[in-house]
């Protein structure tokens, strides 16, 4: 069986491509099961930049929540 983890790299993996377009990329840090949270961490040229809150709302979030329907937000830590 596939674990939630798993399943949230694997989402992540989807939308890798496009934050490597810009010089960004995303990590996976954990999965915190009590509050149903994803944590990630950006890399590159998210680190920095001002859309990254949208880009893990609109972007990151949205693919993951749909995907793996045990989490319920996604949070960035530094």
């Amino acid at each position: 069986m596939i674990t939630i983890e798993e399943q949230i790299i694997s989402a992540l993996e989807e939308c890798r491509p496009y934050l490597k377009e810009d010089g960004g990329d995303v990590e996976f840090v954990r999965y915190e099961e009590s509050t149903r949270t994803a944590e990630v961490k950006f890399l590159g040229a998210c680190v920095s930049c001002p859309m990254s809150i949208m880009t893990l709302r609109a972007g990151l979030e949205r693919v993951v929540l749909k995907r793996v329907p045990q989490v319920r937000r996604i949070e960035q830590v530094r």
